[in-house]
């Protein structure tokens, strides 16, 4: 990997972490907000992103002062915003079937921020059957169990079949790489992110399924960085930090900072940016988040690894 490559993902993923803490305000949830949540994917879902991107940046210890103090900041905020955990224990006593609980959980859990109360129930229907049998795409699958395994409900790593978790997703057959379509790339990309937990272990990629994404992810990024899908793109190079042996390419980079706003802003897509503050953050608050990510993972592997292998 070249000082370039560590150089430009580091100020790509700087500056979109900024954003993030300059526009927190725009993610918190409503006033009015309950753990029904009529529409999680509204404000929840991003903010429980958010946590990820920060709880990334700190797990890796790969940034600069500037960047783990805002990324502590964003910890925070978010924490607060979930209640410090209560709203998430709340939304799992009344519906136990749902994952979100868990699945937001994560990033707090891995920096330290638990919720005792909110662990017990968790490890009480994590253990049930019909929460085992709740029908998710395959890769959502996958995202339960390394939820699971972050939190330490996963009984040692017993309590979850990989294997065939893994095979039972698209990525997992190594399908004619030629029939990827937009969202059939985005399962992919989260096959990868569960299956190593967002790189700290690449070797949770069975061989043959990292030498296929070794052979065919940058075809894939070229694709869609050509139809200017830039959230697409970020998700694509955070997969290549996630390899046994990390894909970072100076060019690739290069074309991410290009398309980076002043401010820090990274356009989810080509169509124009809206002015209007409140649009700005919905639109793109997620490939902010993506490049915070990326950029994170691609200087950890440059100084010497994952946290996993530190």
């Amino acid at each position: 990997m070249t000082a370039s490559v560590t150089r430009t993902a580091h100020q790509v993923s700087a500056q979109a972490l900024a954003w993030l803490h300059v526009h927190r305000e725009c993610g918190a949830l409503p006033a009015d907000t309950t753990v029904d949540l009529g529409d999680p994917d509204s404000v929840y879902k991003p903010l429980g992103e958010t946590a990820l991107a920060a709880s990334l940046v700190l797990r890796e210890s790969a940034a600069g002062s500037v960047e783990l103090r805002l990324a502590r900041d964003l910890m925070d905020f978010c924490w607060r915003q979930f209640g410090e955990g209560d709203m998430l224990y709340e939304r799992l006593l009344r519906y136990s079937m749902m994952t979100d609980p868990l699945e937001t959980y994560v990033p707090f859990a891995r920096c330290g921020f638990r919720h005792e109360p909110l662990e017990r129930l968790l490890a009480h229907t994590s253990a049930l059957r019909s929460v085992r049998a709740v029908e998710a795409v395959p890769n959502r699958g996958l995202a339960v169990a390394n939820a699971a395994r972050v939190v330490g409900l996963d009984q040692g790593g017993r309590g979850y079949d990989w294997p065939t978790l893994t095979r039972a997703t698209w990525l997992g057959a190594t399908p004619e790489p030629w029939l990827v379509d937009w969202m059939t790339g985005y399962f992919a990309t989260h096959t990868v992110f569960h299956l190593t937990d967002w790189g700290r272990a690449p070797t949770g990629l069975p061989d043959d399924i990292a030498e296929y994404l070794t052979t065919w992810l940058p075809v894939w990024i070229d694709i869609w960085a050509e139809i200017e899908q830039w959230d697409l793109v970020a998700e694509l190079m955070i997969v290549g930090c996630c390899l046994p042996e990390p894909y970072c390419a100076p060019a690739d980079w290069e074309r991410l900072a290009r398309v980076q706003h002043p401010d820090g802003l990274v356009p989810r897509d080509g169509e124009p940016v809206p002015d209007d503050p409140g649009l700005r953050f919905k639109d793109h608050q997620h490939t902010a988040v993506v490049a915070t990510i990326a950029g994170t993972l691609a200087v950890s592997r440059a100084l010497g690894g994952t946290a996993g292998q530190r």
